[in-house]
């Protein structure tokens, strides 16, 4: 099922929903207006039977390049620190959402990936882009840092040289870059791209869903945590995940140790069946 929202546009087929900014003859730079209508999308879909994996791309020849710079900070700003503060909820907001989504979420960057782009690309749990894509911090350029947590996103994907180097002098780098530095998983051709992003959702769709929500939450939440620390959340998760899934991990025991019928480094086991 295909649906518009004017800045938004979404596909739903065979469990992955295909979301797509969709202002593509403005570089699908994000307004006020597609902010509110990507957090309504994500509500749409965050909790449907028929979606299991959430994949973000662009219409046309980009990703995203950042954020409109007339609407989002031109207009806000005639309503003064009321509408400044405004545009950045609904910014920030449909990331931070994004950031701890039901479903996993990819990020296909097809093209121009720019600025304000950087938080819906960190939000999403993984990422592929096109060789051709470009990538860049351009704030510095006309006068400001890289904000809308940008900087943060730079520090916390690449090393620090490179993160100072990208931030300061505001020169994009392609995907094939993008995927050495750390931004992406891989980088391919376009041509190649959609394919990729279908196969690893297939991937993932194969996965047992609750046991990929906690995994998530995991790897964001335990980088800023003591390894004792991380010891005892992951106990918790574990336990957590198993009082909403209590015979997923079973099954999963049962099909390796009495089956032999998969094995858990090449594959995941058959959350259809039940012994």
């Amino acid at each position: 099922m295909a649906n518009d929202v004017d800045t938004v546009k979404y596909d739903v087929k065979d469990g992955v929903a295909w979301v797509s900014f969709n202002r593509p003859d403005k570089r699908n730079a994000m307004s006020p207006t597609l902010n509110r209508a990507m957090m309504d999308v994500l509500d749409e879909l965050e909790f449907r039977e028929d979606v299991g994996v959430l994949v973000l791309t662009g219409e046309g020849s980009a990703w995203s390049a950042g954020m409109d710079l007339k609407e989002y900070f031109r207009e806000s700003e005639k309503d003064g620190l009321k509408g400044v503060r405004r545009s950045q909820r609904e910014s920030y907001g449909w990331w931070r959402r994004l950031r701890w989504y039901q479903k996993p979420t990819i990020a296909m960057v097809n093209g121009w990936c720019f600025g304000g782009g950087y938080g819906p690309l960190f939000a999403c749990d993984l990422a592929f882009a096109a060789d051709e894509s470009k990538f860049g911090l351009s704030e510095i350029n006309w006068g400001i840092l890289p904000g809308g947590g940008a900087t943060k996103v730079a520090v916390e994907l690449l090393p620090m040289r490179k993160a100072m180097y990208h931030a300061m002098l505001g020169e994009p780098i392609d995907g094939k870059t993008a995927a050495e530095w750390g931004l992406v998983n891989e980088s391919m051709p376009l041509a190649q791209l959609h394919a990729r992003v279908s196969d690893v959702a297939q991937k993932l769709l194969a996965k047992n869903p609750v046991a990929l929500k906690a995994t998530k939450d995991a790897v964001r939440r335990v980088g800023i945590m003591t390894y004792e620390e991380a010891e005892d959340y992951l106990v918790r998760a574990q336990e957590a995940a198993n009082s909403y899934d209590p015979d997923g991990r079973k099954e999963g025991i049962r099909q390796f140790i009495d089956e032999k019928s998969y094995k858990p480094g090449l594959g995941a086991y058959d959350k259809s069946r039940k012994g």
